[in-house]
C-alpha cells in the first residue's frame, strides 16, 4: 500500500485542483443564460413571498410591458393583488432562455396555485389556461455578470384590463 505523504507539492496541487474546480463552477454560474434563469426563478419566488422590495430589485427603472405598465404601475398593482393571496405558488413549465442581441429572454408557461380565495381563483383562472408562454426580457446592467434587470414582460394570449388586474 502506497501512502501519500503530505508535503508542499501535494498541498499545492490539491489547492490548484480545488481552485480550478471553483473557477469552472463560477464561469458556469456567471453565463448569461444561467444568470437569467436564476433571476427569473428568484423573481417568481419573490412574488410568491409577496416581497415588494425584492420584486422591485429585479425590475429595471425603464421597464415597460405589453399591457402598458411601467415599473411604478406594475409594483403598485402587484402590491394590491398580492395583498389578498396566501401560500401563492408559481410553477414555471419547460423554461428556456434565449440570448437575443445582448439581452436574454426567459420563456415558460406558468401555472398559479395557492390558498383558495376570490383573488387567487381570479388570477389562476386567467393564467393557468394560457397555452402561450410568458416572455421575460432581461438586460445586463453593468460589467458584473450577475447584474441583470427585467426590462419587458409579455404573453400574447393574456389580456389585462387597462383599469387594473382585479376588475
Amino acid at each position: 500500500m502506497t501512502v501519500i505523504r503530505p508535503n508542499f507539492r501535494n498541498g499545492f496541487y490539491a489547492g490548484l485542483l480545488v481552485a480550478i474546480m471553483a473557477g469552472v463552477y463560477v464561469l458556469h454560474l456567471w453565463k448569461p443564460e444561467q444568470q437569467v434563469e436564476l433571476h427569473s426563478v428568484h423573481l417568481l419566488h419573490a412574488i410568491e413571498r409577496r416581497d415588494a422590495d425584492a420584486i422591485g430589485e429585479f425590475i429595471d427603472v425603464n421597464y415597460q410591458d405589453q399591457w402598458q405598465h411601467d415599473r411604478t404601475l406594475l409594483l403598485e398593482r402587484l402590491r394590491a393583488a398580492l395583498r389578498y393571496t396566501r401560500n401563492l405558488h408559481l410553477e414555471p413549465h419547460e423554461p428556456i432562455v434565449v440570448p437575443v442581441s445582448g439581452d436574454c429572454e426567459w420563456q415558460a408557461r406558468i401555472t398559479v396555485a395557492g390558498e383558495q380565495n376570490e383573488v387567487v381563483t381570479l388570477i389562476a383562472n386567467r393564467i393557468n389556461p394560457l397555452k402561450e408562454p410568458f416572455l421575460l426580457q432581461w438586460r445586463k446592467q453593468s460589467w458584473k455578470p450577475w447584474d441583470w434587470k427585467l426590462i419587458h414582460a409579455s404573453n400574447e394570449a393574456l389580456e389585462l384590463p387597462a383599469e387594473g388586474w382585479l376588475e
